[in-house]
Parts: structure tokens; sequence; C-alpha cells
């Protein structure tokens, strides 16, 4: 097969993934047929120099969705200005308006989320990102040669 020949049946690929600050609390609720579902929106930040030298930010507002146990779990955990890692897939949906126009909303439906920073509040153990296994005597955040 030449290389320019695109295969029949070859998939795209739709995937995104957003570093970015909670604009607000998020809203969870549960659909009529029980299914969790929190939406929440992110600002995600970029910096660049303007046409006149001067350093600016730019911020794009997403709106991401998450359903089933990711949903509760974010429901739960997130609140206004935490930092997260958002991976998903985009997609639109339509609907008419009330006044009859059709009306379109581009979203993330979030499949993974990973909190980048600790809750306000949250006491800091000494152990930084650490969040489990096995761990060596020797490797203890803390001066061991004072044995009293």
């Amino acid at each position: 097969m030449n290389e320019a020949t695109p295969r029949r049946g070859s998939a795209g690929l739709n995937k995104v993934m957003l570093i970015g600050n909670l604009g607000a609390d998020p809203e969870m609720r549960y659909t009529s047929t029980g299914s969790a579902l929190t939406t929440f929106r992110i600002g995600v930040s970029r910096y660049f120099k303007g046409q006149d030298g001067t350093n600016r930010e730019e911020t794009e507002w997403c709106s991401i969705v998450s359903w089933g146990p990711l949903a509760e779990t974010l429901g739960a955990n997130l609140t206004k200005g935490r930092r997260v890692y958002v991976e998903g897939r985009l997609a639109t949906r339509s609907w008419d308006g009330q006044d009859g126009q059709k009306r379109y909303r581009t979203e993330i439906v979030a499949n993974e989320v990973i909190f980048l920073d600790r809750p306000s509040g949250a006491r800091d153990s000494g152990l930084g990102d650490y969040v489990g296994g096995d761990m060596e005597p020797e490797d203890l955040p803390f001066d061991r040669s004072r044995d009293d």
C-alpha cells in the first residue's frame, strides 16, 4: 500500500490533556437513571510576549464532565481553586434553546483526573507527593542521628 493512501477503517484520535485551576466548586447530581454526573470548569492559562514586548497572560475556560465513580470522587474532593490534570475526549452536544435556536456546547468528557495540589487546610506530612509503598528506614525524611 502506498504511504500516502489512507487506510480504510483507521481510527482518528480524540484526546485532550489539560492542567488548570477550578473556577468554581463542581456541581454534582444524579441522572434519572441513577448515574453520577459532575461538571466543573477549569481555567487553563498560557503566557506569552505581546507584539509590544510586554508579558501577557491568556486564560481559556474549559467545561469538564465526568460520570460514574469518577464523578462521585470529584464531587466530594474538588473545590474552587484546586489545580488538576484532566485527561479525556472532546464531545459536542446540541439542544433546542427556549427561543427555538439550535444550541451547541463542546465539553471535555473526563476519564482521568489527577489532583495536583493539596486541599486547603490539609497538613503536609513531610513526605511530599509520596502516596504509599515500602520504605526503608534510611529513606525516611527525618534525621535519625538522634536515637534518644
